[in-house]
């Protein structure tokens, strides 16, 4: 097992570098940040000073350079907007955008996992009708329409919950006022994950219900519910790995969404602070930490794999 994590590591490498190197060249090819400053009070000549303090005027290929050789001694950059740490902007918006997305991820996985195995197991019953009816409407219904229909009814008509931020104004933010702020983009990430992963979830259960062995382990008289859950359940467990798994890239695209619309003080709302200004390191820094988090989450899907299953081995 060592050495497999070693050598997917050394794999991971030249990927982390062609993500970013693709990354930089995409954001050379929008624009200069500088030319957002342009106007009527700032002169020319001040724009071409600040380019070449900050590097800009030199080819893609060498600020890319330099770039990544502050990359490798602990330098992330500083915000052309704000003139912060760059580290230090991702590291003060990375735990809200965690609490959100693990919260969301385990909300998802409880509505999913049950109802796709409810569904296999009830094949062609109304209940497995009514289950992949509403899968499918989790998953095609946009998110920014649920958010906006979620403020609408909870906070316009009925005043429940908060339309947006993490802690009310004026508040000392305990756990019950952030759980309250929550509510609204855990639905709106976990419905759609959820509508999702209930197909696969349903499809993966159904498959090993039609294996030879479990076709024994009934026709010797064991019941159902035992033939589910000692059996078939943990076979059905890889696919399921597998789903959680590819939860993480969705999950980072969907905050950047929800973030947004519900000004969430997480990683999402302050890449589109960044995008709209053009903050090119801050843009890189937050597409670093998004390539190293979906590369590790495979990393270990792969390691689950056999641990939910130990016939599954290693090389």
């Amino acid at each position: 097992m060592g050495k497999y994590i070693l050598k997917r590591i050394l794999i991971a490498i030249p990927t982390l570098i062609g993500i970013t190197i693709i990354d930089y060249a995409i954001m050379c090819m929008a624009g200069n940040p500088l030319e957002m400053l342009q106007g009527a009070r700032i002169s020319q000549a001040a724009i071409e000073a600040q380019k070449a303090a900050l590097g800009l005027d030199q080819p893609f290929y060498i600020q890319y350079f330099v770039w990544l050789s502050n990359l490798l001694q602990g330098n992330m950059g500083y915000s052309v907007k704000t003139y912060q740490s760059v580290s230090a902007m991702i590291g003060s918006h990375l735990g809200p955008t965690l609490l959100l997305m693990g919260v969301s991820l385990i909300v998802s996985l409880l509505m999913a996992v049950p109802a796709g195995i409810y569904s296999a197991i009830h094949q062609y019953s109304r209940g497995d009708y009514t289950v992949v009816t509403l899968s499918f409407f989790g998953s095609s219904i946009p998110g920014f329409f649920l958010s906006l229909l979620l403020v609408y009814l909870f906070t316009v008509k009925l005043g429940w919950l908060p339309s947006g931020g993490m802690t009310t104004l004026g508040s000392s933010g305990g756990a019950a006022d952030i759980a309250a702020h929550m509510v609204m983009p855990v639905i709106v990430l976990s419905v759609s994950m959820a509508g999702t992963n209930i197909r696969y979830i349903r499809s993966a259960v159904l498959e090993i219900l039609q294996q030879d062995y479990l076709r024994t382990a009934r026709a010797k008289g064991l019941g159902r519910r035992r033939v589910v859950n000692q059996h078939a359940l943990r076979n059905a467990m890889v696919p399921i790995v597998t789903v959680i798994g590819m939860e993480i890239p969705v999950l980072f695209g969907g905050a950047v969404i929800v973030e947004q619309l519900f000004s969430w003080p997480g990683l999402g709302l302050m890449t589109m602070s960044a995008i709209m200004s053009r903050d090119y390191p801050v843009i890189m820094g937050v597409c670093l930490l998004s390539a190293v988090v979906v590369l590790a989450g495979n990393l270990i899907t792969d390691i689950l794999y056999a641990v939910v299953n130990p016939t599954i081995q290693y090389q």
